[in-house]
């Protein structure tokens, strides 16, 4: 027999299970982009953050090669799984970005890849089959900052200025470990002023939730101090009074990659992969996705109205009274098309 209990249970608050069920049948997917001078320390970064390694076959340019490089795009996909949890990371990579003499609009590679995937998007979106729709947006920029400047340089500004209304921008300030504690800090100061002063708008942590206790609260703040984050990476195993650790031998002592004293390295990872991947895609679709989105329609709005008036003029037998000539698909995909052409138009005219 059933209880009282029982029967005044309807059953929704499975739907969590649910949800988690197929959820993680399915799989994630997160796409990470890297930008920065050559000799920043990426891809060791990148390999000390997820503990694999994607650049096995890399070929490092002499200086010669690095004059007249131009700025290439290198996608690496990789599955990781954790507990039963599969990931599907993608790394985009940008050799030669800001290497060149001349790096004058050198960020157009990586804007226009960008908006590459958001064109795709948009297109299997608006067609027929959208059941299986690769998601290939990037979600995340980790731009790497020279720490051997005076702060931003003026590529700097102009880059991040370029992509800051299209992908979340998360600022590091590399190779933490050539720094002393109050260079670090003075140059973190530094380099957030710029950021205010030049209206760039990096990625912006979520507020915390009225609920929520005082010890993600106090976390939340730390994160939002740390930006940019001074980091260090290390594929190099290093012992040190008996113990093993990854990290950098020096002749004056060892730095840790994962000790919170030596660099913001757990800060960025834990941010990254445990508390804020999540918010990374949901700004990403519901902020920069959107507004191409509406970016989009609204042109194609305006090109399929001109179009409907051009087709008024043009001969023919007159529409039937009180209804409207429709136009046809692949008329719909010209005018598509077109809006696309546009769009790259008039952001190569607007750099």
């Amino acid at each position: 027999m059933q209880s009282d209990q029982d029967k005044e249970y309807v059953g929704f608050a499975t739907l969590p299970n649910q949800v988690h069920r197929k959820t993680v049948k399915k799989g994630f997917t997160f796409t990470l982009m890297v930008a920065g001078e050559t000799g920043l320390g990426k891809s060791t970064l990148i390999n000390s953050l997820f503990l694999t390694d994607l650049y096995k076959d890399r070929k490092v340019p002499n200086a010669e090669e690095r004059i007249g490089q131009t700025v290439d795009i290198v996608k690496h996909t990789i599955g990781i799984e954790e507990k039963g949890i599969k990931l599907w990371l993608s790394i985009v990579d940008t050799p030669g970005f800001g290497d060149a003499v001349n790096n004058t609009a050198s960020w157009k590679h990586v804007e226009d890849y960008i908006d590459q995937q958001f064109e795709q998007y948009f297109r299997d979106e608006s067609g027929l089959n959208r059941k299986n729709i690769k998601d290939n947006r990037v979600h995340c920029l980790l731009y790497f900052i020279s720490p051997f400047g005076h702060g931003l340089r003026p590529i700097d500004v102009e880059c991040m200025k370029a992509l800051h209304e299209k992908v979340n921008i998360i600022p590091l300030l590399a190779k933490a470990d050539s720094l002393t504690h109050a260079e670090a800090y003075s140059k973190k100061s530094k380099i957030r002023e710029e950021i205010k002063q030049f209206g760039i708008n990096i990625y912006q942590f979520p507020e915390c939730e009225s609920d929520e206790d005082e010890d993600s609260k106090r976390q939340e703040q730390i994160l939002k101090d740390s930006i940019p984050f001074a980091v260090i990476g290390s594929n190099i195993q290093v012992e040190s009074k008996g113990r093993k650790f990854r990290g950098r031998s020096y002749p004056w002592g060892v730095v840790e990659v994962e000790n919170p004293i030596h660099s913001d390295f757990l800060l960025l990872r834990n941010m990254l992969v445990r508390t804020h991947m999540q918010d990374l895609k949901d700004v990403t679709r519901e902020t920069h996705y959107e507004n191409y989105r509406a970016q989009c329609i609204q042109s194609m709005t305006r090109m399929m109205v001109q179009e409907r008036k051009r087709r008024w003029v043009e001969p023919g037998p007159p529409p039937t009274p009180g209804r409207r000539r429709p136009l046809p698909l692949r008329k719909m995909q010209e005018v598509l098309e077109r809006i696309q052409e546009q769009m790259q138009q008039s952001q190569r005219g607007s750099c």
